[in-house]
């Protein structure tokens, strides 16, 4: 699908859940849909989530590593034949990033199980997990599925990821293929860091300076406090030379992530190899005034042959914002239309 010089996208050939996305006018800016989606004030109704400690990897001599998750029900005797909407964060975000919350809201409203997912050490769960969170651990998002399935028999299951979580998300989908669990019905990806080699070469551009010093911030912190909790495991040597985030996943996250440097790890983790693969309904939320996130034309084709896979790019919305004043959107047209597409093609 592809846009018009009005910012709309052509939707003569859409679903009926899908509805242009209009911007409002001071915000047709990527930049300005980024940053305003990233510090607006929003309230949201949800009641207090059970939390679940899932093991994604057994115990080794630093111990087992278990992802954080917090989950909210549908009453039990209806829990096992909702939907469930599993939702994965992005770089450096958490259970509680403002649009896992509201995505989180909605689906709960519309009659779903909603579980919010931190990836290895994020949000409150850096204490349960010896082993670092990177792109490429789609096996988790596979091992609490299967949990949940056991522990509450679940039957429908939709993953949705934003920015490195919608690569995960799209990863294990089309990685499993068609031998994936049956209770997997519907993915979403919004703003995904499909290509992560061209993305993280975009991050590293003069006008992306902000995202770039802050992702870097953000995961020197965190991986100082990693430190503190397992300092046999983890070493603090050269951290001062860090000036990049290309560095941090040289020095950081192929080093203890198993991989030989960083273009080893953005080869072998990207979504974008296993595209072609998706066996189950997808939409895929991109703008092309995004300032970071880079699709490549060959990754474009993958999904385009898809059948089974619908991109959906639009010419403004910024990095995981979509900032709209349609009044059904509640200011919000990626949430409102990722649930409308989810409760079309997956509930039940």
């Amino acid at each position: 699908m592809g846009t018009t010089e009005e910012g709309r996208f052509d939707i003569t050939e859409a679903s009926p859940w899908m509805r242009p996305f209009v911007p409002p006018r001071f915000l047709r800016s990527g930049h300005l849909q980024t940053i305003v989606g990233g510090v607006l004030p929003r309230t949201y109704s949800l009641p207090k989530p059970e939390s679940q400690l899932i093991e994604v990897e057994p115990s080794t001599c630093h111990g087992a590593s278990f992802v954080l998750c917090h989950c909210h029900w549908q009453p039990a005797e209806v829990r096992s034949e909702r939907l469930t909407m599993i939702i994965v964060h992005g770089l450096e975000g958490s259970s509680s990033s403002r649009y896992v919350l509201g995505n989180s809201a909605r689906a709960l409203a519309a009659g779903c199980n909603v579980v919010r997912m931190n990836m290895r050490s994020c949000g409150d769960g850096e204490e349960f997990s010896p082993t670092i969170y990177h792109a490429g651990r789609s096996e988790d998002v596979a091992i609490l599925m299967a949990e949940l399935a056991r522990i509450y028999l679940i039957r429908n299951f939709a993953l949705v990821g934003y920015s490195m979580g919608g690569n995960l998300v799209l990863k294990l989908a089309g990685e499993r293929g068609v031998a994936g669990p049956p209770y997997l019905k519907a993915v979403v990806g919004v703003s995904p860091l499909m290509d992560l080699a061209a993305s993280s070469a975009a991050l590293h551009e003069p006008q992306n300076r902000l995202y770039a010093s802050r992702f870097l911030n953000e995961e020197l912190n965190r991986f100082r406090r990693k430190i503190e909790l397992y300092p046999g495991l983890y070493s603090s040597r050269g951290l001062d030379k860090i000036r990049t985030v290309r560095q941090f996943d040289e020095q950081v996250v192929a080093r203890y992530g198993g991989f030989t440097g960083a273009d080893n790890y953005y080869c072998r983790v990207a979504s974008s190899n296993w595209a072609q693969d998706i066996p189950v309904p997808t939409l895929i939320l991109q703008a092309l005034d995004d300032p970071f996130i880079r699709m490549t034309p060959d990754t474009r084709a993958k999904l385009a042959a898809n059948p089974r896979v619908i991109l959906v790019e639009t010419r403004h919305g910024g990095h995981c914002a979509f900032l709209s004043l349609e009044p059904g959107d509640a200011g919000y047209w990626a949430e409102r239309t990722l649930l409308d597409f989810l409760l079309a093609t997956a509930e039940g």
